[in-house]
């Protein structure tokens, strides 16, 4: 069974439920892999979402990374990609996927330049960061390309507009 942790560690827009939201986007992103089962497996099957500040993120970004500067998301997978498949049929209680980390400042600024809400940017975010954390990577361009039409996908079966459209 999937369960979606969601912290507000710093103040994101309250006229929203985001717990709801993480829950559905996590949900639509799992629902088009291979890992679709995961979310009706005997394990209890977690993600947690953190909803941060840009400053958490730098730190993170810096520290996990060695990148000094903020970012919109951040992943972190606690399964290797090559034991995902079989977490289905596991006998263990309780199974965390991994961490996904949004920065707020960095999400508002790019939701305002794309003229699109927090709200809808965040989703994308939460559906990118559930992709990493099954193993998905745009290293490549057709990584990256299989990767966007899967975000395309999950956003389009929550009602979400292709981010991409504009960049074509």
């Amino acid at each position: 069974m999937l369960s979606v942790e969601t912290h507000e560690a710093a103040p994101w827009p309250d006229a929203l439920d985001w717990e709801e939201r993480a829950a559905e986007a996590v949900a639509a992103a799992l629902a088009l892999t291979p890992f679709a089962s995961l979310a009706q497996a005997a394990p209890l099957v977690e993600v947690a979402v953190r909803l941060t500040d840009d400053a958490e993120v730098q730190t993170l970004n810096r520290d996990f990374r060695g990148k000094d500067k903020p970012t919109n998301v951040l992943s972190f997978p606690q399964v290797q990609d090559d034991l995902l498949e079989g977490l289905a049929n596991s006998d263990d209680g309780e199974i965390l996927l991994g961490d996904i980390v949004l920065a707020r400042e960095t999400c508002a600024r790019e939701a305002e330049e794309k003229a699109i809400s927090i709200a809808d940017h965040a989703t994308h975010l939460i559906v990118h960061g559930t992709l990493h954390l099954l193993g998905y990577d745009h290293g490549d361009d057709a990584s990256a390309g299989a990767m966007e039409a899967l975000e395309v996908k999950a956003l389009a079966s929550l009602g979400i507009a292709n981010p991409y459209a504009d960049q074509d």
